[in-house]
Formats: structure tokens, sequence, C-alpha cells
């Protein structure tokens, strides 16, 4: 067992990880484990095939999927909001466009504003979760929500502009976000255990996310019952990889697109990190991640090319991810 590999063990041990996690380096797997327990209250173990929840993960997801609509033609970065919402959302401002929203630089009010300083356990959403089912359904959620900024003007990261970027996808390719995320994404990058998953629905291939630590409290009643944009995917240790080295190796869309998503927008020195185009950036360097961060879901994902290092955290609870990207940033020196 190498050093890290037993690191990474007494963590888990230490911290009760529950979850999975994987390290590349160079070409070769030097980690991929699992801990813990992927449904408490059947005593089923978490394995390095499970499918774990990945919050706002999934906004990575569809900032690709948007720019394989580009690439195709269907969208344009300089898409207009306005111009595929008709009458819908009347307070999204005229002037907000894709690339707005990818950049999180629209301006537009959010549905579940994550710098208001709630708790991560509270019920946030103010419709019964089991509404929440398609992209559309969230209109009246992201509906009445008044302008913070005029678009472009600084970034505000937001939930509401990555719905609203399902939304045009969905009525611009006349597709659902989950078909087009699996026709445009998980297909061409070989990703066969990531979907959009119900939570009241899981298969048994699925982690449950829980609350705390320890007990039965789980997430159903936290998050919408399906997600949209800004999160509800499931994925794996190896889908997550496959996604790194399709997107890099120019699979999904060419590269000068997979350079746009990546070239970054904004600075954002409250959380030491910049931001693309549904990627966050590390601060220095070429470090790219996604991020998830939810009632019973912890999750981060990364790629830096220089040293050709990949590494991915999964976690079924809702702190459960950090000692563990804790060590791994410290000892891989991402």
């Amino acid at each position: 067992m190498t050093t890290l590999q037993t690191e990474v063990a007494e963590v888990a041990e230490r911290t009760g990880f529950s979850g999975a996690v994987r390290v590349d380096r160079e070409g070769d797997t030097v980690v991929c484990a699992a801990y813990g327990l992927a449904d408490r209250a059947h005593g089923i173990p978490a394995t390095v095939d499970t499918q774990f929840a990945m919050a706002s993960g999934t906004k990575s997801l569809t900032a690709v999927t948007v720019m394989a609509l580009v690439e195709q033609g269907t969208l344009r970065l300089d898409t207009t909001a306005r111009s595929l919402l008709g009458e819908d959302l009347p307070l999204v401002g005229d002037g907000v466009t894709v690339e707005h929203l990818l950049a999180h630089r629209s301006g537009i009010g959010d549905y579940l504003d994550e710098s208001s300083g709630g708790n991560v356990r509270d019920y946030a959403l103010a419709v019964p979760v089991h509404e929440l089912a398609t992209s559309e359904a969230y209109l009246r959620v992201l509906d009445g929500r008044p302008r913070v900024f005029a678009p472009g003007e600084r970034f505000t990261y937001t939930n509401s502009g990555y719905v609203l970027l399902a939304v045009l996808a969905e009525r611009a390719a006349g597709t659902d976000l989950p078909t087009l995320v699996s026709d445009l994404v998980c297909d061409p990058a070989g990703m066969p255990d990531t979907a959009f998953l119900r939570t009241d629905s899981l298969p048994g291939r699925a982690a449950v996310g829980y609350l705390d630590a320890t007990g039965l409290r789980t997430n159903v009643l936290h998050l919408p019952v399906r997600g949209s944009g800004d999160g509800g995917t499931y994925s794996t240790l190896a889908d997550l990889h496959a996604l790194w080295s399709a997107l890099f190796a120019g699979q999904i869309v060419a590269p000068p697109l997979v350079a746009e998503l990546l070239r970054p927008r904004s600075d954002w020195p409250q959380e030491s990190r910049r931001y693309g185009l549904g990627f966050h950036l590390a601060a220095a360097g070429d470090a790219v991640f996604m991020e998830g961060y939810d009632a019973g879901v912890s999750f981060l994902s990364l790629h830096q090319p220089s040293t050709a290092i990949t590494y991915t955290i999964l976690a079924n609870w809702s702190e459960g991810a950090w000692p563990m990207i804790r060590l791994l940033d410290e000892r891989l020196g991402t």
C-alpha cells in the first residue's frame, strides 16, 4: 500500500468518511477506494462503483452540454435568454446572454441564494420538492426575482442562472436536459453511470444522502425530486475520470471550445479561486475542478494538466468530503 493510500485510509477512519476516492497520476491509478455505507438503514457498503450525487458539480455538465449546442449551432454564446423565454420570466433582462449565465455574470436574482447564510440542513425550497421534476417546473420559483445588477457587471454565483440555462437549452434543442446531457456529454465521454436520478426512487447502486455524520435522516425532503441545470446528477469515480479524459482530448467538444470553457472570466477571491464557464479554476496554476455541496452531498473532482493529476471525492453526507479534499490538496500540491 502506498503512503497516499495509507493516509487516505487514516483520514477515512478518523473522520468517519462515507464515500469514494480516486487519484490518478500520469496515467496510473494510485488510489481507488470506498468507505462507509451507501445506505445506512440497510447496511449497504459504499463501493468504488456506487453512484453518488454531485450537487452543483452538475453545473459543469450543463456548461459542456450548452457548449456542445453552441458547436452544433443550436445556441450561441451571445444568444439572449429573452429570445427563447418569450413572455416567461419578465424580470430577466433583455441583455442577459447564454455566456452571462454560464459565467455567473447575468445579474438575475437567485431562487436559492447560497450567500444568505442559511444552514445546509434548512428546508430551503419555497415549493413542495416533488413538484420540481422538470426544468420547466422551475419557472415558478425563478419568477419574480428582481435583477441584482446589470448583465456582465460582476460575478455572483447563482443557481437560477443554471436552471435558466437548462430551460434555454431545452427550448432551443427541443429535448429535455437529462437527455441532452446523456447524448452530448455522457455518451461521447463514455459515462454510462451518470444520470439525473429521482431522489424518491433511487436505484440500488445509488448512495442515499444523509444530513449528518451519523443517523438515518436523509435529504429527500431538502432537494428537488429531480434536478435541473444547477444540480441533481449522480455519477461514479470511473465516469468522472472519463469525463476529464474525454474533455481534454476534445472528444466532447472541440479544443477551442474547451479553451472557452476554461478561460478565466472572473476572480473569486472570497473562495480563493477563479471561474470560467461552468468550471472552477485554481487561483493560480492550471487546476480545473467541479465542486458540489448540498444537504447530504459533498463532492469535488479536479484535473491538473501540468502534473497529469486527476482526483475525485464523492461523499454522501453534507460535510463528508472536505477533510479528504484537504489531505489530497496538501499531498498532491493541487
